[in-house]
């Protein structure tokens, strides 16, 4: 049959819906992506902006840091344009091409009306046969042909009757492919061209582009870090394990992103034999004549006594020494990140015996703390204060000789006529620009619980349990504190404490505790002879099965001193934490809210604690399935970076306000979980933090660290105190344990030691 047949369309006509889908499909999305839009400036936000020199020649920086903007906006609106107008082109030929193929129409053809008769239909043929025939000047052989099937289709019967049946004269037509190229790539004379071509593009081109990606991918860990520069920190910190912050530098100024030989961005002058030598004689405890390697290499000192001259926020020569300052910079917050990955990674093989020694607690906390001493600017030892624009030393000195101001958070509560008396050498437009700057500053609200999600009583910590810790993070502008001189805080900001490198003791995580004052609000003495007795003056239970401790606003000075301390509890603090528990999970059952120490006994029947139960398991279940989707979400859509922008004006890039938060303990120095990095904390965030329960029973304090990698002063920790249970013994019958009964247990105890360190404080009292 003819409609069995196979024809190829051989004119390449189907290449221009090929070309039209290919080109609409790019087109489409690019556009929407890369047509340059103008920024709508808020004139409001403008307004808020920090306004002083510095923060106006970052703008400067950036701007000058894109030269040709102008010019790249150009040649893309003209790529986008072209690229429609050819598109435009090819809908058209297609829109030929599909009228030339329309359904065929006799009449239409010979340019008569449908009702006409057979004497009109010959006349109307013969008359444009005299035009259209081949042997005519005026003839056309493709439209001569159409007038001789629309004739017959007229005046033939079965050509009439296959046209009513097929729309065709000929009858049914046959199956037809089309080939998407242009026509004269399957032509025979181009064929070596076609070849040469495809060699060329498939053979050559196409391997010789992915060899080079993968070449430079393959250099670079997933942020963009050299791997022998990862490597060169595995080694340092698996030499010194306990390194100072001095060292830190040390090792940062020698990663292999400031080598020319590594980065084609950097750039050596004659001049620095001039201008390097003469800043390292300005600069003290450089330690340059170190003789380590590649410590002792030129590049490595250059960018050593750069790193210490931007600390020190010494001028530098803008032509040289200034720009290469600002790439060195620009770089340090990604490589202090992988120095914290590696010290963490250090720690975990140390974990499993893989390596010998573990990196301290100092170590990691070291690295932190470089990370917003660069991007501020400032010496660990240095006030928080200068982190605000106008104010340098000179003011520093005036304002701590009138008012001893420890952070920023102790400046905010003053009151505006108080902190403008301090700020008097400042005019109206500095002290509001100062003022401005420190109400967007971050005020962490940082609360913390504790659990064991996969144990049927999630308040008891047994040896080796899972403990999962909840970290609440609620960021606020530290605005909320302006003029606050009655209470450290607002009701709704809760209590925060700095992170010390050497912690007192901690005080037990439970709600029968007194609130502690903010550390930035006036300290009493401690220690002597004074009510209370020993220090704290609050009886701390030897019992915490779970703790769950948030901040709370503390008391004033007035209202502390009149309330009594109170002196025994006569609830649990697993009690406690059940009630806690509950209050967080928001549990809309009136049931689940009861408080059996508070009903009396016997008042609640076994169905009601049945019912109970039961409503409990089905709101952990639907938890557990929140959270699961949650995750899922987190891997599927990636990690957001953008949180709330830091005022670094000698930070030659934007920069967003992450925050690091981990658990350790103090006592033996050692890391519990892996430092989170929050990269997106806009308003509330909850991380969770996991870690495996000390083997031994006893009661353990552990510290909840919260650290900022972009301002100094915001560091806070809490301390997480539990009481570890013995694991169960399982029953002697049952099939799946096997436990030999040759070993006791005090044996096995002397064998294995605790890798933490036990509260003995409580037992002592």
């Amino acid at each position: 049959m003819a409609g069995q047949k196979f024809q190829y369309d051989e004119s390449g006509g189907t290449f221009y819906y090929f070309l039209l889908s290919f080109l609409a499909l790019i087109l489409i999305p690019t556009t929407l992506y890369y047509w340059p839009r103008k920024k709508k400036v808020d004139p409001r936000k403008t307004k808020e902006e920090c306004q002083c020199p510095d923060c106006q020649t970052k703008k400067l920086i950036l701007a000058a840091a894109e030269p040709y903007k102008a010019l790249k906006l150009f040649l893309v609106k003209l790529t986008l344009v072209l690229g429609w107008a050819l598109l435009v082109f090819l809908a058209y030929r297609v829109s030929q091409f599909d009228y030339e193929m329309a359904s065929f129409d006799p009449f239409e053809i010979l340019k008569i009306p449908p009702t006409s008769s057979a004497a009109d239909i010959k006349k109307a043929y013969r008359k444009l046969s005299l035009i259209l025939h081949p042997d005519k000047e005026t003839g056309n052989e493709k439209e001569f042909m159409m007038l001789t099937k629309a004739y017959q289709a007229l005046t033939d019967d079965v050509a009439k009757e296959n046209w009513e049946k097929y729309g065709n004269p000929d009858g049914p037509g046959a199956m037809s492919f089309g080939i998407a190229l242009p026509s004269w790539i399957v032509e025979k004379e181009n064929s070596v061209w076609v070849l040469g071509l495809y060699g060329l593009v498939f053979m050559v081109a196409l391997p010789s582009v992915v060899g080079m990606w993968w070449y430079r991918s393959i250099r670079f860990s997933g942020d963009k870090v050299l791997l022998d520069t990862s490597q060169m920190y595995f080694y340092f910190f698996h030499k010194t394990p306990h390194m100072l912050l001095k060292r830190v530098i040390m090792i940062l100024g020698a990663s292999l992103e400031f080598d020319r030989q590594y980065n084609k961005q950097v750039v050596e002058r004659l001049s620095d034999n001039d201008e390097v030598p003469a800043l390292i004689r300005q600069l003290p405890n450089l330690n340059e004549k170190c003789k380590e390697h590649p410590l002792c290499r030129l590049y490595s000192i250059k960018a050593r006594a750069i790193i210490h001259a931007h600390l020190s926020r010494m001028p530098l020569n803008p032509d040289t020494l200034e720009k290469d300052r600002q790439l060195i910079v620009k770089k340090c917050p990604y490589l202090i990140q992988e120095m914290v990955s590696c010290v963490h990674q250090l720690v975990m093989l140390a974990y499993a015996r893989r390596v010998p020694r573990i990196p301290t607690l100092e170590t990691i906390e070291n690295c932190m703390k470089l990370s917003p001493m660069v991007i501020q600017a400032l010496w660990e030892f240095k006030s928080p204060l200068m982190q605000l624009p106008h104010i340098g030393e000179d003011n520093l000195h005036y304002i701590m000789k009138k008012r001893h101001l420890k952070n920023l958070q102790q400046f905010a509560q003053l009151k505006p006529e108080e902190s403008r008396v301090l700020l008097r050498s400042l005019t109206d437009f500095e002290y509001d620009n100062v003022m401005r700057v420190l109400g967007k500053m971050p005020l962490i609200d940082f609360s913390i619980r504790c659990e064991v999600i996969d144990d049927e009583n999630t308040n008891v910590v047994t040896a080796g349990a899972i403990v999962t810790v909840t970290v609440t993070l609620v960021r606020k502008d530290m605005k909320v504190l302006f003029g606050d001189t009655e209470s450290p805080a607002k009701e709704s900001i809760k209590e925060e404490e700095v992170v010390e490198d050497t912690p007192e003791e901690g005080v037990a995580a439970n709600n029968t505790a007194p609130p502690k004052k903010q550390t930035w609000a006036k300290q009493g003495k401690r220690g002597g002879k004074g009510k209370g007795g020993k220090k704290g003056g609050v009886n701390k239970p030897k019992t915490n099965k779970a703790a769950t401790t948030t901040s709370s606003p503390p008391p004033s000075s007035s209202e502390a001193q009149k309330t009594p301390k109170p002196t025994s509890t006569t609830t649990t603090a697993a009690d406690n934490q059940q009630d806690q528990s509950k209050h967080n999970s928001g549990d809309e059952s009136d049931d689940s809210e009861i408080d059996e120490k508070e009903s009396p006994a016997g008042s609640v029947s076994d169905d009601d604690e049945k019912k109970n139960s039961s409503l409990d398991d089905d709101d952990d279940e639907e938890w557990d399935r929140l959270q699961q989707k949650l995750n899922k979400r987190e891997k599927l859509e990636g990690k957001s970076r953008i949180s709330h922008t830091v005022h670094c004006p000698m930070y030659p890039e934007e920069k967003q306000e992450y925050w690091w938060t981990y658990i350790c303990d103090r006592k033996s120095r050692t890391l519990l979980t892996a430092p989170y990095h929050v990269t997106s904390l806009k308003d509330r965030e909850e991380i969770q933090l996991k870690f495996t329960a000390p083997r031994w029973a006893g009661v353990y304090t552990f510290t909840v660290c919260l650290r900022s990698d972009s301002y100094l002063g915001m560091d806070q920790q809490q301390e997480l105190k539990l009481d570890v249970k013995k694991a169960p013994v399982p029953p002697a019958d049952h099939p799946q344990w096997d436990i030999s009964e040759s070993e006791s247990e005090h044996k096995d105890e002397q064998e294995h030691e605790s890798e933490f360190t036990t509260d003995t404080s409580d037992d002592e009292e």
